[in-house]
């Protein structure tokens, strides 16, 4: 799009990170906005669609924050799938996640496969956990923010054991050591997104959850 001479260059702006984080905190937020606007008008049992609409907020919370190190959005949304969807459809969101942030932005190898397998282990411990995690219908905030807590560390040490696959595994710990503080951050940036966003998630798959809890659980032993 050509804006004339004297626009020339004017979006070459420098922001700090700062600067960068509450810009992009700012689009998610108007992200979250429309998806809860287009969300009402879908039909009560739309479960896969709702997953879709999971999928691209998750993706593109994932790249809008990708600035930060260790810092999105995508750790508490697979857990709330799990908590309402079940196990397995909780791991295809964290695959589908995975693979197209990772083509699209983030850089596609074989750490893939593990970022897979560790967000939907998270997606299994919330199914797993799904009626600890929740009080009359209602989702416990703060046994949320535990989890997701634990869960940072967790994911990274899974996707840490990608180094394996050319490296020997004497060099393991002392490479999750040098990465405790990016795990930190991870962890960290769980509990700001659990605090933010649980309720309006959790309250927007409660309206299409097509399976109750008990019955979100036994899928991951029977699937």
């Amino acid at each position: 799009e050509w804006q004339g001479p004297n626009m020339f260059d004017a979006h070459n702006i420098a922001l700090s990170t700062a600067e960068t984080l509450l810009l992009n905190a700012a689009i998610l937020g108007i992200i979250i906005f429309a998806l809860l606007k287009a969300e009402r008008k879908l039909d009560e049992s739309s479960s896969w669609i709702m997953l879709g609409v999971l999928a691209i907020f998750a993706i593109a919370g994932r790249i809008l924050f990708e600035p930060l190190p260790n810092i999105q959005p995508v750790t508490v949304i697979v857990l709330l799938t799990g908590i309402y969807f079940g196990a397995p459809r909780a791991f295809a969101l964290a695959g589908i996640v995975a693979l197209l942030s990772n083509l699209l932005v983030v850089g596609h190898g074989p750490w893939t496969l593990f970022q897979v397998i560790g967000w939907g282990g998270v997606g299994i411990t919330g199914a797993l956990l799904s009626d600890w995690l929740q009080s009359d219908q209602k989702l416990n905030v703060n046994r949320i923010a535990l989890v997701a807590f634990i869960a940072g560390f967790a994911f990274n040490w899974i996707v840490s054991l990608s180094i394996l696959i050319q490296a020997d595994i004497s060099v393991l710990l002392p490479y999750i050591f040098n990465g405790l503080l990016y795990d930190f951050y991870h962890a960290a940036g769980n509990l700001a997104f659990a605090a933010w966003m649980a309720v309006p998630l959790g309250d927007l798959m409660h309206r299409h959850r097509i399976i109750p809890n008990e019955n979100a659980v036994s899928e991951v032993v029977t699937n």
